[in-house]
């Protein structure tokens, strides 16, 4: 019977069908960990944000059901917020991903294998050669903003805008480790249904 048995069809994943067994592979990895996703950096979006104490994770997803078109735009977008990159992908993408991101990004593949989910961390990311660490401020809505105007000793500000706000805290030139532990645990308390538009 064995003989007959014909080898298992690969299953072509789209980007929905990757998310959420991908973040409870991540979760194994790391301690705390939070994801937001669909988060607008430049004129892009980051698929995925995995926030983690320390640092923020950049994770862009390419299902078998996607192409590369976009990712020439994406890349230096990712570069310039996160700390670390990721991308990860269906499996058909193996053989052209290398070529596709940087050397510093990490790979993790994606497929299912006798009905399960299987993630495989091909290449680690690398610290981001490319990070301007004051991107973080962009992330932020004006609450959050606010707590660091308050932890740094800043006047509120209350009628200015979050330009003005982000422009008198780059001009502290913030201590990196600190300040990147403030952002982490400000977007790991980000509550979706306290604000509004008008306040984000």
């Amino acid at each position: 019977m064995n003989g007959d048995a014909k080898p298992e069809k690969p299953v072509r994943l789209n980007d929905r069908d990757i998310r959420e067994p991908l973040f409870d592979f991540l979760e194994r990895r790391h301690a705390k960990v939070r994801f937001l996703q669909e988060i607008e950096i430049d004129k892009t979006r980051a698929d995925v944000l995995m926030v983690l104490e320390d640092s923020l994770v950049g994770l862009e997803i390419k299902s078998d059901a996607d192409t590369f078109a976009r990712l020439p735009q994406q890349i230096p977008c990712y570069d310039r917020y996160f700390d670390r990159n990721y991308i990860v992908i269906g499996v058909s993408h193996l053989g052209s991903v290398k070529e596709r991101v940087p050397a510093h990004w990490g790979i993790i593949t994606a497929e299912i294998f006798r009905g399960e989910y299987e993630f495989c961390m091909l290449r680690d990311a690398v610290p981001n050669p490319r990070l301007r660490i004051n991107t973080r401020l962009m992330l932020l809505w004006k609450p959050e903003l606010a707590h660091l105007q308050e932890f740094y000793g800043l006047p509120a500000y209350k009628q200015k805008s979050k330009a003005f706000i982000r422009k008198k805290l780059r001009a502290l030139h913030l201590e990196r480790d600190p300040f990147c532990r403030l952002v982490s645990n400000e977007l790991f308390e980000r509550d979706y249904s306290a604000f509004d538009s008008k306040n984000n």
